[in-house]
């Protein structure tokens, strides 16, 4: 399993860093945190994505 920092998440959603944190908090993203950071698995923003295309249509 991979896993993505805050920044990588928002660079591959194209969103910024405050959303990612805002859909950790909310949470519409699961994330694990690691010391003072959070990490989110890869296919933890897959699916996310997956989730928000079939909504949006």
């Amino acid at each position: 399993m991979r896993f993505l920092t805050v920044a990588e998440v928002a660079s591959l959603m194209r969103v910024s860093k405050m959303t990612v944190y805002r859909l950790v908090h909310s949470g519409d993203l699961s994330a694990v945190r690691v010391g003072r950071s959070f990490r989110v698995p890869e296919r933890a923003v897959h699916a996310y994505l997956r989730g928000a295309f079939i909504e949006a249509s």
